[in-house]
C-alpha cells in the first residue's frame, strides 16, 4: 500500500532539509486543494534548526515561489529550514482564503516539525510585502485559536495600510492617485467591510497582546516603511518583544525582496542575515540542563 500524499510531502520536505537541496512539493490540506511549496535550507542529522513558514511577496494579486527565493535563501543562510508556500492569489481567491490556507499550512508544518526541523524545532512565520501581511495575520489566528505555538514572526516591508496613504508610500509613488499597492488591496479585500477585519489588516487589530515576538525590517526609501514601523510600535506598546530596523543600504525595497532575478539588495544581505540570526538566537530557549542522577 503506497503512502498517502501528505506523508510523501512530509518525507520529501524532511529529505530536502537533510540533503540541503531546494525541492518543490505539494502539501495536502484538510478540506482544501493541495498547495505548492518549496523547501530551502539544510539540517544535519540529529541537529535542530529553526523552522520557518514563508509567504512570498507581491501585492496579493501576483507573485509565486520564484519571487520568494531571495528571502527564503536569506533565512536559510541564517540557519533555518524554510518552507515557502504558494498561497492562492486575489482576485480569484480574495480574503479570507489566502489567510486560511496559510494557517492550514502552518498547522501542517507544526505537525511535521520534528521530521523537518529536528527534535524541539521552533516554528516561525515570515513574509515580505503582501506576504508580510499574511504572516502577521496568521500569527493573530494562531493566537486566537491557541495553536500552534509560535517562536516569532519576521515581517519584511509588510503591507499593512489599505488606505495606501502614508508619507513613505506617497514618496515612493510620487503621489500618484493609482498605485499597484492600492490595486492589490482592492482585489484582496474584495469589499470595504473586510478592511475592518484584523486578519485582513493586522495593523488595525484592537488586540495585539500575547502575540509571538516580531522582527520588522524595512528600507530607508521603502514604500512600506511608515506603516511597518507604526505596526512595530503598536506591537511594542502591547507588550510584544519587537526588534525593528530601518536598513539604510536596502535599496529598491520592497521590489528587491521578491524579484526572481539575482537579489537587488546585495549591500544589505549580510545585515539582513545577521538580523535573522540574532532573532533566532534571542527567541530560542536555552537547552534544559539534565539533573545529575
Amino acid at each position: 500500500m503506497s503512502p498517502r500524499p501528505s506523508s510523501r510531502s512530509a518525507e520529501a520536505a524532511a529529505l530536502a532539509a537533510v540533503q540541503g537541496v531546494e525541492a518543490d512539493l505539494s502539501i495536502e490540506l484538510p478540506g482544501r486543494d493541495p498547495v505548492g511549496a518549496r523547501v530551502y535550507g539544510q539540517r544535519a542529522r540529529g541537529e535542530t534548526v529553526p523552522l520557518v513558514l514563508h509567504f512570498h511577496g507581491g501585492t496579493f494579486i501576483c507573485g509565486d515561489l520564484d519571487n520568494g527565493r531571495n528571502v527564503a535563501r536569506l533565512l536559510a543562510g541564517a540557519g533555518a529550514v524554510v518552507v515557502s508556500v504558494a498561497y492562492p492569489l486575489a482576485p480569484e481567491s480574495p480574503f479570507p482564503e489566502p489567510i486560511e490556507v496559510g494557517y492550514a499550512a502552518l498547522e501542517w508544518l507544526y505537525k511535521q516539525r520534528v521530521k523537518i526541523g529536528g527534535k524541539g524545532a521552533q516554528v516561525y512565520l515570515a513574509g515580505e510585502e503582501a506576504g508580510g501581511n499574511l504572516a502577521a495575520g496568521v500569527a493573530l489566528i494562531a493566537r486566537d485559536r491557541a495553536h500552534p505555538p509560535l517562536a516569532g514572526q519576521i515581517l519584511l516591508s509588510p503591507m499593512l495600510d489599505p488606505c495606501a496613504g502614508t508619507a513613505s508610500l506617497r514618496n515612493a509613488t510620487n503621489d500618484e492617485a493609482e498605485c499597484r499597492w492600492a490595486k492589490g488591496w482592492e482585489k484582496y479585500l474584495s469589499c470595504p467591510s473586510n478592511a475592518m477585519h484584523p486578519y485582513a489588516v493586522p495593523s488595525g487589530s484592537l488586540r495585539l497582546s500575547s502575540l509571538a515576538p516580531a522582527l520588522v525590517l524595512v528600507g530607508a526609501d521603502d514604500a512600506m516603511r511608515d506603516e511597518a514601523m507604526t505596526f512595530a510600535g503598536r506591537l511594542r506598546a502591547a507588550g510584544i518583544d519587537v526588534t525593528s530596523s530601518v536598513l539604510p543600504g536596502a535599496a529598491n525595497w520592497p521590489k528587491a525582496l521578491y524579484d526572481p532575478e539575482p537579489s537587488g539588495c546585495k549591500a544589505c544581505e549580510a545585515s539582513v542575515q545577521q538580523h535573522f540570526r540574532e532573532f533566532f538566537s534571542a527567541t530560542t530557549p536555552p537547552p534544559v540542563a539534565l539533573k545529575p542522577s
